[in-house]
This record gives structure tokens, C-alpha cells and sequence, in this order.
């Protein structure tokens, strides 16, 4: 190999620096332990970036002929001991990627150190016309303009490029500022379809790997370590200071690998009120300089006084909602944005977020009408809010999801909304291939994609690959937050003793507490053990309460009543539903009560119920489809109708057995469990419709631990398979 050729002597990729001859691996200037083998693969790696090595490869430069070793294995523990050194992950490779079947790749920049070139002795070489030498001067003079030139230009990002927002430098002394700058720049920067910031998810899950606390401040130094442990491009820093009465804000691209200014902006404020609005044009003209073209940067700009607010009390409120250590007090940090500024529409739409269904509806319809100001991705986000918790229509919500995952395709929170819409529509398996999308933009340790996705493979009664999305989640150290699935998956595999571990990990975690004990509610009364039903029933009821959840302490006592009429106990259904009515108010807890008094013999007022709602909801997709629909075929039932009865409920079947949110009714084949009785199945019209009916048993397993489901097993005069009933969508034929 001649000298030009050889490959440099030292190789920098982020904060590393490999020397090659001393076989020395450095982390910002640190040793760090490498054993011989993983270094060589390393080596080989560096001197490939962005292409495939194939395992074959490795084999023959690392591993001679003659050397017996297990070689699949010796290469798979050189590559988990190289990842644990650079701390990669193998699930988000921010240096070495597998690529399956074939072999790896180092998916990180590479720089090298090129060895000083020997001056060269001219005299042997000759001398060289004069005119050829004024020809050489004139192309070294060219190109060298042409380099410096370009040199100076700022590098343009691309689609593909992610930022990292870090904070603002403040020297002003008024602490409104902190945090809240930070927050209006990246109201201003997520307009853009081009840009892309780094998650503040991301942001919190590089710092704890970094062994910062997550809501470190992002000074200089660690943003930019963020945005190198995170291959992102640039670091965009910011800094305000009071010169005179004058404020001066100052906005910085670097680059992360090698610290050089990409772009700065600068804008001023006359006082204190202006400030906003020169930032927000401080920051357009900063994605203009980044590479977004004129007419995107003209095309989704809405000042930032109209995208979040003028008030600087009220953004400071907001940003710290962002923080804030769980939902309750995010909810109170919201509604005092509110109370600074009613017109605030984002922050509107984010209570719909948190908030319990009555106010979360409401909250959603009030950013609905404030939403004509702000940028058009919050506009997308509003609007989906809106259908999904304002109107409920569905279909709508779909929509505005999907044009949003088109228009801003690395924001997860599109195929996030679109995985809730298509569930209880029905469509399953779009709704996982949306959880999928939203799991790869998402950041590592986010969970509730992994939760749900399980919860979807367990309504299709695909048991192991549920079971294989928590162990994934498990390996990122997730599974904290993943009791509720992991004692469905107990139920659905009959694991008496698993199910009592996962309740007793629930204890004492008001997120997860009430919802361990509602499934233990089901469970009892699946079983028949309505007292232990009961008994969990309260508990449930005052975990919920503890929790600042009223309404889905309400909603428990509307599924007590439910299951109460269910089982015939037609007083204590009573009894349960006023005391749910008592606690609250809202489409899904009237439904229940309304239901449960259709059980408990009271149809005056189940039907007065079902005429209510109708008209409260006329745009709600689950209502006009799902509830309705199951309230009228019950009441028809109840007045001997049971011809009425299989007409109403042809029309749930248009929603391809979609699950709503409620936890006591879960779908169709649950509506039909219950609705159904012996005498319909004698009618012929009711053996004309069994096809549509065992065709929903095999596609979902909705019911899971609704005691309905056990109920109609053990009155289909199969009183042995009621006995040995396992919960699985098979079960469910007995129904029909």
C-alpha cells in the first residue's frame, strides 16, 4: 500500500477518537477499555463508513483460515462489547448498525488525521516551462477562490437533518425568559415541514445516558454532546441581554462534529412586549439561512404571538406543564396559561390531552375555535383533538391525522392519533402498521406505543407477539409501566400467580393502581366471585379518586351496575348506577348507567338515557354506531322484540367490530354477548346472521376479562365448557 493510500493514523467519529497503531480508544479524551478483538472489528468498521461489511468479510481480515473458534459467536460478542463501549443500542444505532442477514455498518461520520507529506526535492524532477507554471498558478489561484468561497457559505441541512434545541443564555435578570424563549423558538421552528428538532423525549433519554438528571440545562457544552450521541446535525443555541432599555436576542446553528457556525440570526425588541415577535422573526430567517426554501419559510410562518400567545406569564406556565411530574399538576400549569390568557389555543388542546372526558371534550371545542392563529401542525393537532374528543367523529379525526402524518412525516404524534382512530373503527391491523410508524420516530424509552401495540395483538388474540412487544419494551426497561398488559396476557394464559404479581406491582402507583384493580374486577366476576368483585370494585373506585380522577371513579360504579344487572341483581345495578351518576356526567358514564338500568328492568329510563344521548352527540361515531345501537337492541329485548332487536344490531356490524374506550363494554361480540338470548338463536333470521357472528369470533378477541363473555357461555346449555372456558376469541362461538 503506498503512503497516500494508507489509511490515517487516528479516526474521530462524535466525541470518540480511535488511534490506530496504539490500538487506543478515546471518549473526549479518556481511555476507554477495548479487548483486542472487538478493536479490530472496530477497525474494519472505521475504514468503511456508510457501507456494508458482510460477516464473511470480517472473517477472513479478522479470523485467519487456520483459527478454530466459533466465529458467529466470538463476532456477536465483539459487537455487543463495541456497542457497550460507544454506548450504542443495536435498536437505535447511532454508530454501528446490523444489517440483517448480511452483515454491519458504521452509520456515523468518520474524520481522519492525514499524515504530514514530505516536502519534495524538486531539482530531479526537472524544470517546467514557464508558461506552464503561469497555467498551474492561474487553476491553484481559481480553485483555491472557489474553496475559500464555498467555505464560507453556510452548509445547508436537508429533510433528513435533525436539530437540537438548546437554551437560552440569559443575561437580562428577569427570570420570565427561562425556559420560555426555549419554548417559543420551537413553537416557531415545528411550523416548518423541512426542519426537524430533536424530541424533547430525546432530548431526556440522551441526558439520563449521559448521567445529567432529564431536565438538565441544555448549556453550549451539552447540547452539543446531545446532538453528537444523537447523529443529529446542528445545535441551535440561543441568547437574550438588556442593552439600554433595548432587548437583543442572538440565535447560533453549530455544527455538531466539528463546532463550526453554520448560521446566526439576530432580532431586537424594543421592550419587554416585542419580544416575542422578534424572536419569531429572528427564527424565520434562521430556517431560511438553514436551507428551507423562501416559499415553505413564507408558507408556514404565523407569528408566534398568534401560534402560542403574547403573554410571557402564560408561556412560561405552559412550558413548565411540559415538565411537570405527572398529569395533575401538567393539568394545573395549563390552566393557569388559561387564566393568564383565555385565548391561549395550545394550551387548550393540550389539556384535552390530559384531562378527564367531560373536560377534556370541552377543551378540545374551545382550541377548535381559537385555532384560526396558530401554525398549520398545531391547527392538524387541534383539529384531530377535536373530532376524537369534541364531536367523537371519528372518521374526521382519521382525516386530519392523515393529512398531518403526510405533511409532517417524522412527527409521531400523527400515527399515534391514527392508531387510536382506526381501533374502534375496526381496522386492527392499519391501526398496527400506524403503532409501528410511531414506535420508529418515537424515542427509546417513550411506552405508551409499546402498551398499546401489546393491548392490539391481545383484541386479535395474538398472544406471543404480544408477549414479544413487552419483552421488547422490557429490554429498554419499560416494563414499569406495562402491568396492565402484562396481567392480560396472565389472564389470557390463565396465570393465576402472575396476575396476583402484577396487581401487587400496581399497588400504591396512582397511574396504574385503579386500572390493575378495575381488570381484577372483571376477572372476579368472570369467575363468579361477585363479592371479591366487589370488594376490588372499591378499591378501584378510591384509587381513582386518590388520583384526582372523578369521572373514571363514576365510570367504575356504571361498570359495577352493568355487571350487577348482568348477573340479575337488578337492586344493587340500581343502586350502583345512581351512585355513578351522582359522581359525574359524560357520554360514556350515561351510557353505562343506561345499560345498566336496561338490565336492572328500568327501561323508562334507560330509554330516556339512549334518547339523550342521541341528541347530545349526533356526530359521535362510537354513540351513533356502538352505544345506540346496543342500548335500543336491549331495550327491544326487554319488550319481548327480539326480531327489533337483530335489525338494530346489523348496524354495529357496519364498524367491523371496532373496541370503543370503554373499559365495561369492549365491542360488538361483548354488545351481541349480552344482547342475545336462547330464543333469537331458534328464530331463522338468527341462523341466517350465525355466519356474521362466528366470523367476528375468529378475528377479534375483544372481551377479554368482560364477565359477559362467561355469562353467555354458561347459559348456551354448554354447562362443561362453561366450566373449562379458557379466554380466548374460540371461546366465543358458544355465544352465537
Amino acid at each position: 500500500m503506498s503512503r497516500e493510500s494508507r489509511p490515517p493514523a487516528r479516526l474521530r467519529f462524535g466525541i470518540f477518537e480511535v488511534d490506530v497503531r496504539s490500538r487506543e480508544v478515546r471518549k473526549q479524551g479518556v481511555r476507554i477499555k477495548l479487548q483486542e478483538q472487538p478493536f479490530h472489528v472496530l477497525k474494519v468498521l472505521l475504514e468503511r463508513p456508510g457501507e456494508i461489511v458482510t460477516r464473511e468479510e470480517l472473517r477472513s481480515q479478522i479470523w485467519s483460515a487456520d483459527t478454530f473458534v466459533d466465529f458467529d459467536n466470538s463476532l456477536n460478542t465483539s459487537i455487543n462489547k463495541l456497542r457497550e463501549a460507544l454506548g450504542d443500542s443495536a435498536d437505535s444505532p447511532r454508530f454501528i448498525e446490523t444489517v440483517p442477514r448480511r452483515g454491519y455498518r458504521f452509520v456515523a461520520p468518520v474524520k481522519g488525521d492525514t499524515e504530514k507529506k514530505r516536502e519534495a526535492v524538486g531539482h530531479a524532477q526537472g524544470f517546467r516551462g514557464w508558461r506552464t507554471g503561469v497555467v498551474a498558478a492561474a487553476v491553484v489561484i481559481v480553485v483555491t477562490v472557489g474553496l475559500l468561497w464555498r467555505s464560507r457559505q453556510p452548509r445547508r441541512l436537508t429533510e433528513k437533518d435533525t436539530i437540537v434545541l438548546g437554551d437560552f443564555a440569559n443575561s437580562t435578570g428577569d427570570a420570565v425568559f427561562d425556559g420560555t424563549l426555549r419554548e417559543g423558538l420551537s413553537v416557531e421552528l415545528e411550523q416548518s415541514p423541512f426542519l426537524s428538532l430533536l424530541s424533547e423525549e430525546g432530548i431526556h433519554h440522551t441526558l439520563r445516558m449521559m448521567g445529567q438528571a432529564a431536565n438538565a440545562r441544555l448549556t453550549p457544552e451539552i447540547a452539543q454532546e446531545v446532538c453528537q450521541r444523537t447523529s443529529s446535525v446542528a445545535a441551535l443555541q440561543g441568547s437574550i441581554a438588556l442593552i439600554g432599555s433595548r432587548y437583543n436576542l442572538i440565535l447560533k446553528a453549530v455544527n455538531c462534529a466539528s463546532g463550526d457556525l453554520l448560521a446566526t440570526t439576530e432580532g431586537q425588541a424594543n421592550d419587554k412586549n416585542h419580544v416575542l415577535d422578534a424572536l419569531a422573526k429572528a427564527a424565520s430567517e434562521m430556517r431560511r439561512r438553514l436551507g428551507e426554501s423562501l416559499s415553505t419559510v413564507q408558507k408556514y410562518n404565523t407569528p408566534l404571538e398568534q401560534a402560542t400567545t403574547p403573554s410571557l406569564e402564560a408561556l412560561q406556565a405552559y412550558n413548565s406543564s411540559l415538565n411537570a411530574p405527572d398529569g395533575p399538576a401538567a393539568i394545573a400549569l395549563l390552566q393557569r396559561a388559561i387564566q393568564l390568557d383565555p385565548n391561549f389555543a395550545l394550551a387548550y388542546s393540550d389539556l384535552a390531552y390530559l384531562a378527564e372526558p367531560a373536560l377534556a371534550a370541552e377543551s378540545a371545542r374551545k382550541a377548535f375555535e381559537l385555532r384560526a392563529g396558530v401554525s398549520e401542525r398545531e391547527k392538524l393537532h387541534i383539529e384531530v383533538n377535536y373530532y376524537y374528543f369534541g364531536t367523537g367523529d371519528l372518521v374526521k379525526a382519521r382525516r386530519s391525522a392523515e393529512i398531518g402524518a403526510l405533511t409532517y412525516r417524522r412527527d409521531p404524534d400523527f400515527h399515534g392519533n391514527l392508531f387510536l382512530c382506526l381501533r374502534p373503527l375496526g381496522e386492527y391491523e392499519a391501526g398496527l402498521k400506524e403503532n409501528l410508524e410511531w414506535l420508529r420516530l418515537s424515542v427509546p424509552d417513550d411506552w405508551p406505543p409499546y402498551r398499546l401495540r401489546a393491548f392490539g395483538y391481545l383484541y386479535l388474540n395474538r398472544i406471543e407477539e404480544a408477549e414479544v412487544t413487552v419483552k421488547k419494551a422490557k429490554a429498554k426497561g419499560l416494563d414499569s409501566r406495562l402491568t396492565p398488559v402484562l396481567y392480560a396476557i396472565a389472564f389470557y394464559r390463565g396465570d393465576t400467580s402472575e396476575m396476583a404479581r402484577q396487581a401487587a406491582r400496581a399497588a400504591g402507583k396512582s397511574e396504574d393502581e385503579h386500572l390493575l384493580s378495575v381488570l381484577e374486577v372483571d376477572t372476579a366476576a368472570y369467575f363468579g366471585h361477585l363479592r371479591k368483585a366487589r370488594e376490588f370494585l372499591r378499591q378501584a373506585a378510591d384509587s381513582a379518586q386518590r388520583a384526582g380522577e372523578k369521572e373514571n371513579a363514576a365510570t367504575y360504579y356504571a361498570a359495577s351496575a352493568l355487571r350487577e344487572g348482568l348477573f340479575g341483581s337488578a337492586e344493587r345495578a340500581g343502586q350502583q348506577a345512581n351512585l355513578a351518576k351522582r359522581g359525574s356526567t359524560g357520554r360514556d358514564l350515561d351510557y353505562g348507567v343506561a345499560l345498566a338500568l336496561a338490565y336492572a328492568g328500568d327501561a323508562s329510563q334507560a330509554r330516556a338515557l339512549a334518547d339523550d344521548l342521541g341528541k347530545r352527540f349526533p356526530e359521535d361515531t362510537i354513540v351513533q354506531f356502538n352505544y345506540l345501537p346496543t342500548l335500543r337492541a336491549k331495550l327491544a329485548l326487554v319488550h319481548a322484540n327480539p326480531q327489533e332487536a337483530l335489525v338494530i344490531l346489523g348496524l354495529p356490524l357496519l364498524m367491523n367490530w371496532g373496541c370503543p374506550r370503554m373499559t365495561f363494554i369492549t365491542g360488538p361480540i361483548c354488545i351481541l354477548s349480552m344482547c342475545e338470548e336462547k330464543r333469537i338463536l331458534r328464530r331463522t333470521e338468527a341462523v341466517k346472521r350465525q355466519k356474521n357472528f362466528r366470523k367476528s369470533s375468529s378475528i377479534v378477541a375483544l372481551c377479554s376479562t368482560n364477565p359477559s363473555v362467561r355469562w353467555r357461555i354458561c347459559n348456551s346449555g354448554a354447562p362443561t365448557r362453561c366450566r373449562a372456558t379458557r379466554p380466548t376469541a374460540a371461546a366465543h362461538i358458544w355465544i352465537f
